[in-house]
């Protein structure tokens, strides 16, 4: 079989997803290419450490060809998508080339979402990418640095405050690694300054933290977050982001280091195809996962709003994503073999998990929560193990 006879699946993004896609459709009868505008592939559930400088970038990044360098029919390609042309069956690069496709996988990932005010994104970044998490680990080290040399007591106890806007998975984890950093990684490191003296404030708009969690687990991780140090505000939406700090509900809290957590948006993919999209931006599918009109486009992952009855969604976490790209590919091997389509996609909800610090996480796996250090290493387990099977 020629390649120009090959069935051409081409997969926008290399995130959990695609990836899951990829090696699931490598074991048929087609040509699988993999389009990012990154050439790695980034274990995001621990980004949050390689930007509080407790990983080197190099332990949650590798590149996607090696991942999939034993599939001699998957291809890598590195490129910015600008658009779809779907009657031409072409992805178009930002570099005027494009890619032609027999089916189409969009697992396109998400980005920051500032909810009406991107002018705040130079003064908090948020967390998504390599170059997110440099900007972040540098602008934690560099605040101790320059509270070094600050004479001024109030402009060092802007230097060390750290605010963080958001406290889903991801706030918590880095307010609690940042406490953690400030009050017994650096404590020895410098001589004019205390690091123990850094303020952490997370700041949450809705009513607590961790909203995905139970109640319980929501109160545990909040005490948990207090003995480390942190400040944790609920109920204060942030009216005010610049360069001094944020406003509050009319109080303005100095800060040198604002970090944003609050939300997400998914990728143009909707804008592309012309075709509607939830409030997220997120692409509204079919039960199998196709996009409606276009059953040689699928959507997964954070680029999906696949829906799940009772007005839920299913979540964009890494397990929903592979799941979804195991499915997709199951999809396509059906139709490439006139077998019959498989039953709409049903997610598996395996749990949900986030640390607090080194000695402390909650896991609710549904049939089982668990809090406090068995919980931490049960975190730890499952992370090395979604680890192996990645590489």
């Amino acid at each position: 079989m020629t390649q120009k006879d090959e069935h051409h699946v081409v997969i926008v993004g290399g995130g959990f997803g695609g990836l899951e896609a990829a090696r699931n459709l490598a074991a048929g009868p087609f040509r699988i290419t993999v389009l990012d505008r990154r050439n790695h592939h980034l274990f995001q559930p621990l980004l949050y450490q390689a930007a509080t400088a407790s990983l080197a970038l190099s332990e949650i990044a590798w590149p996607i060809r090696s991942l999939l360098s034993r599939h001699r029919n998957a291809t890598t390609l590195l490129g910015a998508v600008s658009g779809v042309d779907p009657v031409g069956k072409a992805v178009l690069v930002e570099d005027g080339r494009q890619v032609a496709y027999d089916t189409l996988i969009l697992a396109t990932g998400a980005r920051h979402a500032y909810f009406g005010h991107d002018e705040w994104e130079p003064h908090a970044p948020g967390l998504k990418t390599l170059e997110d998490a440099t900007t972040i680990r540098r602008r934690i080290l560099c605040a101790f640095e320059r509270a070094e040399w600050q004479a001024d007591a109030g402009e060092r106890r802007r230097l060390l405050t750290f605010a963080i806007i958001g406290a889903g998975p991801t706030g918590v984890e880095l307010a609690g690694t940042i406490a953690e950093l400030a009050h017994e990684t650096l404590r020895r490191d410098f001589r004019t300054i205390d690091t123990r003296e850094a303020r952490v404030v997370l700041v949450e708009a809705g009513p607590r933290i961790l909203a995905a969690f139970t109640e319980d687990l929501s109160a545990y991780a909040e005490r948990a977050l207090a003995r480390l140090g942190v400040e944790v505000r609920t109920g204060h939406a942030v009216s005010r982001c610049s360069a001094a700090g944020i406003e509050l509900g009319g109080e303005m809290l100095p800060a040198a280091t604002i970090l944003w957590a609050a939300g997400v948006a998914a990728s143009p993919a909707a804008e592309w195809l012309n075709v509607p999209a939830d409030r997220a931006g997120r692409v509204i599918v079919s039960p199998d996962l196709s996009v409606p009109g276009f059953p040689d486009i699928f959507a997964i992952g954070d680029t999906a709003h696949v829906a799940m009855g009772e007005g839920r969604t299913v979540p964009g976490i890494a397990p929903a994503a592979k799941q979804e790209g195991r499915y997709v590919a199951g999809v396509i091997r059906a139709r490439r073999e006139g077998k019959p389509a498989p039953a709409p996609f049903a997610y598996r909800n395996d749990g949900n998990l986030a640390t607090i610090g080194k000695r402390a996480a909650i896991v609710d796996l549904g049939w089982i929560r668990l809090k406090g250090r068995l919980a931490w290493w049960t975190w730890g387990i499952a992370h090395v193990y979604f680890l192996i099977g990645l590489r």
